[in-house]
């Protein structure tokens, strides 16, 4: 049996402007793993990644915000993007959506300009984080502490949350992503 069957994954994206890769590598991760990634976005249909500011491939939207319940998901991964998150923290639906992994202790795992959408639902406070550098002014002004590391894990208020600076990250975001996946399931 695989270490995370049974184990759905919500990925939380804009109607575009994800960074292609920062959705599509954990994706793969989760599933080698045996996880099931479901796409969650506020939209239904598709929505459009990028490579950089380039457009890249559009996936399919399984669920939006209005209908996804986080009670069904294991974790949550926000993919970054400038403009992917940028959105997502104007959308009450889609912050609301992220605070509740928090509120439920549920593991949260954000990586490049992800943290903004963290920003808003005011899950960073006392939190060690990392992100893409041109967010330490905004994490550090919303009470988080930023550090520049390839990968960061906070368990800190009774979630686990994994931050990652940057596409060159996404192999020990990735590897950070199941170590944590699995163990929560080993927990519970």
């Amino acid at each position: 049996m695989s270490p995370l069957t049974d184990c759905k994954v919500a990925f939380l994206v804009a109607p575009e402007g994800i960074e292609q890769v920062e959705l599509t590598e954990p994706w793969k991760a989760v599933e080698n793993a045996g996880g099931t990634p479901v796409l969650v976005s506020t939209d239904s249909g598709t929505v459009q990644a990028f490579n950089h500011l380039d457009k890249a491939d559009t996936f399919p939207v399984d669920k939006t915000t209005a209908d996804a319940d986080p009670a069904d998901y294991a974790a949550l991964v926000l993919p970054g993007g400038v403009a992917n998150p940028d959105f997502l923290r104007t959308d009450p639906g889609a912050v609301r959506f992220t605070k509740t992994f928090f509120d439920t202790g549920k593991p949260v795992a954000a990586i490049c300009h992800a943290p903004w959408t963290l920003i808003e639902a005011d899950v960073v406070r006392g939190r060690r984080v990392t992100s893409w550098p041109s967010l330490q002014t905004d994490l550090r002004n919303a009470g988080a502490e930023w550090v520049d590391q390839e990968v960061v894990v906070d368990t800190s208020d009774g979630s686990t949350l994994v931050t990652s600076r940057k596409p060159d990250d996404l192999p020990r975001f990735c590897e950070t992503l199941l170590e944590v996946l699995a163990q929560e399931k080993v927990s519970h």
